[in-house]
């Protein structure tokens, strides 16, 4: 606590020079630009570092620490975190990054490029006070999480399968809870066509897609159950060309939240068994399961149970809880690696225009995950 809380000021500037990097998901050159200079950083540091690259993405970096280790492991710990964010480029120029008291705003600052200071510092302080981790430590800084992590995926498994446990550097919980559960994700097209005609001198000819969807829409609310923590949302709907003409198509984006593994499969079924009420109409679907949900297992309590004693040796308390979005850690705790996420420094504003982080969390966390990363 007393090294980090020494190094604020540093600290503070190493955030400014991440945030004032913008790097908006599906803005390969940003994310890449980021992605090599985190690199070098790293590398100074003592990692071997290496990028994969793609086109859609940018780069993602792989950082491996293994010359700190006290053992020689074959199970690594993960340290994952992703570079995008969701803010275009340019947004700095009128919100940039501040001090404002016990916070520092700026795009990108809680979600989560503070997770990515502590991490580079944690890592500095093992290694300039001559300390250990408990195993080969690698960070795995992907490209496109904002976005679903689509092209990052195969990435992300093929480091799980050489993981002991992974430590996720999402912001937590407002108020600095850790995260132990997380829904699962969806993300299905539904494409409804029908039978253009004269809106006025034919109607009866026509098949309207638009009224088909409307009762597809109907359908996919009727799946949801709010007990078992299954939620729909139809977030985009369109279709039609011009008011007098009886609408050939119509198509209606839906996001799917589940927390239990068999509502996927029930959901998965359900849209694949939709049928059009009117006659001449047609549906299609696309999309599918994004990421399964990340469960409360007995190992994962294990680790958020470590991680609170550590927490409480430091001179703090953590609490757990559960979340509905998604994280590249629900990818991981799919291949069975026990996740401990929301690791990330305290504040609020994920995705809003206040996103900030409050400045008296940055040496809590960073010594957390410290400790975290000399004894998991």
């Amino acid at each position: 606590m007393q090294y980090f809380e020494a190094r604020s000021t540093e600290a503070l500037a190493f955030l400014r020079w991440l945030v004032e990097q913008e790097s908006m998901s599906r803005t390969p050159d940003a994310v890449t630009a980021l992605a090599e200079n985190l690199g070098t950083t790293l590398n100074d540091l003592g990692a071997a570092v290496s990028f994969t690259r793609h086109n859609e993405a940018g780069a993602a970096i792989i950082a491996r620490f293994d010359s700190m280790s006290a053992s020689s492991e074959e199970k690594r710990l993960l340290i994952v975190g992703h570079l995008d964010t969701v803010w275009p480029i340019g947004t700095t120029a009128s919100r940039p990054f501040r001090i404002d008291g016990n916070r520092a705003y700026g795009p990108g600052t809680f979600d989560m490029k503070s997770g990515l200071m502590i991490a580079t510092f944690a890592i500095q302080a093992i290694r300039a006070l001559g300390n250990k981790t408990a195993r080969p430590v690698t960070f795995l800084f992907t490209a496109d999480e904002e976005t679903g992590s689509e092209f990052s995926r195969d990435l992300i498994e093929e480091e799980a399968r050489s993981a002991h446990a992974a430590l996720v550097l999402e912001p937590p919980i407002p108020g600095g809870k850790l995260k132990t559960g997380r829904k699962g994700v969806g993300i299905f097209e539904l494409i409804v066509r029908g039978r253009s005609a004269h809106a006025g001198n034919d109607p009866r000819n026509g098949v309207n897609a638009i009224t088909e969807m409307a009762h597809q829409i109907l359908a996919v609310n009727g799946l949801m159950d709010y007990d078992l923590g299954t939620t729909l949302n139809v977030g985009v709907v369109n279709g039609g060309v011009l008011s007098n003409v009886v609408a050939a198509e119509a198509r209606a984006q839906i996001d799917f939240r589940y927390k239990i593994l068999e509502e996927g499969e029930r959901i998965t079924q359900a849209f694949s068994r939709l049928e059009p009420r009117l006659e001449g109409a047609s549906i299609e679907v696309r999309g599918g399961i994004n990421r399964q949900p990340l469960v409360r297992t007995p190992e994962i309590g294990e680790l958020f149970g470590h991680a609170k004693q550590l927490a409480a040796e430091l001179g703090f308390e953590i609490d757990e809880g559960s979340v509905g979005g998604a994280s590249d850690g629900n990818i991981i705790a799919a291949a069975g690696v026990p996740v401990l996420d929301g690791l990330g420094v305290d504040g609020a504003g994920a995705h809003a225009e206040h996103e900030h982080i409050i400045l008296d969390d940055i040496p809590r966390r960073a010594a957390l995950l410290t400790r975290l990363m000399e004894t998991v």
